[in-house]
């Protein structure tokens, strides 16, 4: 039997805290407003579920291959994050090329080049549910209830940016380089 409280510690601050999932989703809010960022946090969900199902299918099998594919899924996820720095930083709050971000595709596709998304999906899997849960059904209900905690994390954010739209905006600038700062972050952190 898994260890519930550390299992649900590690959901809720995997989850809540800063990561490009939830910076996106503040970011999208406050520039487009909360209802034009549900399209992204359902992508980020429905992401997040492939992902989390992925990792409980191969966990075993990853575990032998992280070590070589590791060094290229960090390079390529600091880009894309680098990237999404970029266009956060330098984007006005009513600028329409970065309307594609709060599309449901962008929500899903990063979870696929987000390594904290990975590396918490591998690490739930093969710490608290492949070695405790064997069914098929088990594991999709892992998954549903993974991401719909993803869900409710990117929601709370992009609330978060919505309620502060009209202070963003006034304060764009400083705001978009705030957050490109902190993806950044993200970024040089999984090198750390």
């Amino acid at each position: 039997m898994p260890n519930v409280f550390a299992f649900l510690s590690y959901v809720v601050v995997a989850s809540f805290t800063p990561g490009p999932n939830n910076i996106m989703s503040m970011a999208n809010a406050s520039r487009h407003g909360f209802r034009r960022s549900v399209r992204f946090t359902l992508g980020v969900c429905a992401g997040f579920f492939l992902i989390v199902g992925l990792s409980i299918t191969f966990t075993i099998a990853l575990y032998r291959v992280i070590p070589a594919i590791k060094p290229a899924m960090t390079v390529i996820g600091a880009a894309y994050i680098l990237w999404l720095a970029w266009k956060t930083a330098t984007s006005s709050p009513h600028d329409d090329t970065s309307a594609g971000q709060t599309s449901f595709t962008a929500g899903l596709l990063l979870q696929f080049l987000n390594p904290k998304a990975i590396l918490y999906g591998i690490t739930a899997a093969s710490t608290f549910i492949v070695p405790y849960y064997h069914s098929t059904a088990a594991f999709v209900g892992f998954a549903a209830a993974l991401a719909l905690v993803s869900l409710a994390a990117t929601s709370c954010w992009a609330l978060f940016g919505s309620v502060f739209k009209r202070f963003m905006a006034e304060n764009h600038r400083a705001v978009g380089l705030v957050m490109g700062a902190l993806l950044v972050y993200c970024a040089v952190s999984l090198f750390l």
